[in-house]
């Protein structure tokens, strides 16, 4: 027996967005955690983790945020994800501003905007089952499916290379690579169109690394998916990336594609980071010199005036310690900020030829 409507007006299809469209844009974001001390808990400084980015990101492709440890790179995907409140700054999702929504009107966007969690372990909850986690994101946003969410769940466990027999067992039950596998079928109940992989393999093994690197990017392909990841092994950047921007104390000094930053490096944070990766052709490996940086990485507390690389940069003059170099396109699709750059006169780089992870 079929039913119909009591509106016999159809309603208007959405239109759908080209490819290649711009998804994100974040101007100007900046987010500092205060330190407070006393009684009464006045404010005496800030940490200045995410500094002032700008940047924008396209659908369908992967953007990779690089850096050592402590430079922002968490803290940027959490607020793209609103799950931390932006000091200022602005971050628009097709066109519309979800810097300051709160929670009620960022509700319906977290069915687009989801996230990767680092840690395949503390991510998921122990006291639960499988298809209680990835099918939360179902019971939380009231969603109905065809079959039943049991049905729905399943088949998410299936897609990312799992057993729907799986279904019933608890987190403790399963290896790390298994567990991220876990984390990657919830973020993808709801079908996002923009997801956050913060550091997704970083906590695997080397062959596990492979298969759920291989996997994202099947998925990527099989559902128009758009990725921010966060990453440190710069091998696997140069693996899944479009495009790569490299940040230092909560700042970006250099955006490119993928090819023109690993074949030239403009930035000399960028070139000493490079210099760091392992070589497996052995005729190269000689010819690549290690450059390794004096000094630590100062405190997002008091970063350094003007160019905050300055203090353990070789080629910095007086310049860099009063002016800040913004960051300007020195070639097609290629952003530095630095006042000295690096080969910005060498040839363009040729068609890249990594080898597949």
């Amino acid at each position: 027996m079929t039913t119909t409507d009591t509106d016999s007006t159809p309603e208007p299809t959405p239109a759908v967005p080209e490819l290649g469209e711009e998804l994100l844009a974040v101007d100007g974001l900046v987010k500092h955690f205060p330190i407070r001390k006393g009684i009464l808990q006045r404010q005496v400084g800030a940490v200045q983790a995410v500094d002032g980015l700008t940047f924008n990101v396209t659908r369908g492709e992967t953007l990779s945020l690089v850096g050592e440890s402590g430079c922002g790179k968490t803290t940027t995907g959490r607020l793209l994800t609103r799950l931390l409140e932006p000091t200022s700054g602005t971050i628009r999702f097709e066109g519309r501003d979800i810097s300051h929504l709160g929670e009620g009107k960022m509700r319906p966007m977290r069915r687009d905007v989801q996230m990767i969690f680092q840690d395949p372990y503390g991510s998921l909850n122990p006291r639960h089952t499988v298809g209680k986690i990835v099918g939360a994101p179902f019971r939380l946003q009231h969603v109905k499916t065809e079959h039943g969410v049991k049905k729905a769940v399943q088949e998410l466990l299936e897609l990312v290379g799992l057993s729907p027999e799986h279904y019933n067992r608890y987190p403790h039950e399963f290896s790390g690579g298994q567990r991220q596998r876990i984390g990657i079928a919830r973020t993808l109940a709801l079908r996002p169109k923009l997801i956050v992989a913060d550091e997704p393999v970083s906590a695997l093994d080397v062959s596990i690394q492979a298969q759920v690197v291989n996997l994202l990017e099947d998925l990527q392909e099989e559902f128009d998916l758009t990725y921010v990841m966060i990453a440190h092994d710069l091998s696997v950047v140069r693996h899944v990336s479009d495009r790569v921007a490299v940040m230092y104390l909560g700042k970006i000094v250099e955006l490119a594609d993928r090819v023109s930053l690993y074949e030239r490096p403009m930035h000399p944070y960028t070139v000493a980071l490079l210099s760091a990766v392992p070589v497996p052709d052995t005729k190269r490996k000689g010819k690549q010199e290690r450059i390794r940086l004096q000094g630590d990485v100062p405190s997002p507390i008091n970063p350094p005036p003007a160019c905050r690389f300055h203090t353990r940069c070789w080629k910095a003059q007086e310049i860099c310690k009063t002016q800040e170099p913004p960051l300007i396109e020195l070639a097609p699709g290629h952003q530095t900020a630095c006042h000295f750059p690096e080969n910005q006169d060498a040839p363009a780089a040729k068609q890249d030829t990594a080898p597949a992870t």
